[in-house]
């Protein structure tokens, strides 16, 4: 039997070294991210954190980095105390040329059957990644509020 995991795959128009960008930029992310930052220095083994409004949302390790090709971190998650029992999660990006495009993978994995966190994730990641293709493309991110992150979930 398979293991639960997430996985959503999107193509986007633009180069993969402004992709990576985007993914490692803090002032990327808080535009895609519903006002989220990463931190992290990116080297593997250095700590990686998620901050929304000065609070360390989620948290992890680099266990991979291989600019501007993948991605990978350890992923902890910290706000919401219903998920902060689920096991440590992983995040891997896989950036692909496509032509004039990006393939963009990203997998998720390591959750526990029958948990809550990868309903979570299937939420949360579809409304992050449209807003981070939009603003590649367009220059500007979708209007998706942020309750897209937490539907299906029932977040205090």
């Amino acid at each position: 039997m398979s293991k639960p995991e997430f996985v959503y795959v999107t193509y986007i128009e633009t180069t993969p070294e402004k992709l990576w960008e985007a993914l490692t930029s803090r002032e990327f992310t808080r535009q895609y991210w519903f006002g989220a930052e990463v931190r992290s220095d990116w080297k593997v083994g250095s700590p990686f954190a998620l901050t929304l409004e000065g609070e360390v949302t989620d948290s992890g390790e680099i266990l991979e980095a291989d600019p501007p090709r993948r991605l990978s971190y350890s992923f902890k998650h910290q706000k919401f105390e219903e998920l902060r029992g689920e096991p440590i999660s992983r995040v891997v990006f896989t950036i692909e040329p496509f032509g004039a495009l990006v393939r963009l993978t990203v997998l998720h994995d390591g959750f526990v059957e029958g948990g809550k966190y990868l309903g979570a994730v299937s939420n949360g990641w579809p409304a992050i990644l449209s807003g981070l293709k939009s603003l590649l493309e367009r220059g500007k991110v979708l209007a998706i509020p942020r309750t897209a992150l937490n539907k299906g979930f029932d977040a205090k």
